[in-house]
């Protein structure tokens, strides 16, 4: 088996505006540096459409509706200060959502060992019933409550090493304890949540933040510490990695000072501890990262190590 990278080029085309730092370019640079020599045994897919079904798993009718009914037909329709949509974006949010379903079917039917799910817009801001922080749908929740339907997964956990706490992935699995989240981010930072303190309804929730200019140490301990033992005990038949890499010290939303062979070793915590719960199943979707060439540095190396472990 293998590494299956999922992406579309639709996402592309959601365009939140000039000098918006969630851009075009970002997925354009992923998506040139996966085409190099070494990704050549990539199996790739196009992202399909998410359905209606697969996304009222997680978000409401009334959420669904007014997104896609409120996609400009020219120019951007302002969600919010940060979140915005232009004439591409409904198409490119179905896609990101439906990569990340068609990521799941592959990593649970065994066509492949894991995956990496390249689209845009991210996802894990996006709450049950509101668009905030670049996010429209929450694309690893998606994930993980279609691997429940379709395939039975008993129980599911995120890990989240964006740079910014996934508020949204943590309100959607808060009281459900076949869900587990667990996070690394900034403290302190948007979205101002993901506290110590912020357990779950039934202690399905890890958070780690981080100080303002903590390095990669801190992250490891975190992991080794915290993480890594409370996702061994939980136990997961699928594990999804929410993979921003604003975390890392060139990225200038944030003020983590991680490096590249932080971001790899964290693969591959997180796939041993799957070879050795859920038969190495994991899907890996991208979420932050905002400076193109530390980005392209990073899924470079993160998509190599998917492949080689």
């Amino acid at each position: 088996m293998t590494t299956l990278l999922v992406s579309h080029h639709a996402c592309v085309e959601h365009d939140p505006g000039a000098f918006h730092p969630e851009c075009p370019d970002r997925l354009r640079a992923v998506q040139r540096v996966l085409e190099a020599e070494d990704f050549m045994l990539l199996l790739r897919d196009e992202a399909p459409h998410v359905t209606r079904e697969q996304l009222l798993r997680v978000h409401p009718l009334s959420h669904v509706e007014f997104l896609l009914d409120h996609v400009p037909r020219e120019g951007t329709y302002h969600i919010d200060g940060d979140t915005v949509m232009s004439p591409d974006s409904g198409e490119a949010a179905l896609r990101a959502a439906g990569g990340m379903v068609q990521a799941v079917d592959a990593v649970m039917d065994k066509s492949v060992r894991n995956a990496f799910v390249a689209v845009r817009p991210p996802g894990h801001h996006a709450e049950l019933a509101t668009a905030m922080g670049f996010c429209l749908f929450n694309n690893a929740a998606i994930g993980a409550y279609h691997a429940r339907a379709r395939w039975g997964a008993e129980r599911v956990a995120v890990i989240d090493w964006d740079v910014h706490h996934g508020n949204g992935t943590q309100h959607i699995f808060w009281d459900d304890p076949a869900m587990f989240y667990a996070s690394t981010h900034e403290a302190h930072s948007f979205p101002n949540t993901g506290f110590v303190d912020e357990t779950g309804g039934h202690g399905n929730i890890v958070n780690c933040p981080l100080r303002s200019g903590a390095d990669g140490l801190r992250f490891r301990e975190a992991f080794t510490e915290r993480i890594t033992p409370a996702l061994r005990a939980f136990a997961p038949d699928l594990i999804i990695i929410s993979a921003g890499f604003d975390a890392h010290v060139m990225d200038p939303m944030a003020n983590l000072n991680l490096k590249v062979a932080d971001f790899v070793w964290a693969t591959e915590q997180v796939l041993d501890v799957a070879n050795d719960v859920c038969d190495s199943r994991v899907v890996s979707v991208l979420e932050g990262g905002y400076d193109l060439t530390a980005l392209a540095s990073c899924v470079s190396a993160h998509v190599k190590t998917l492949m080689e472990r």
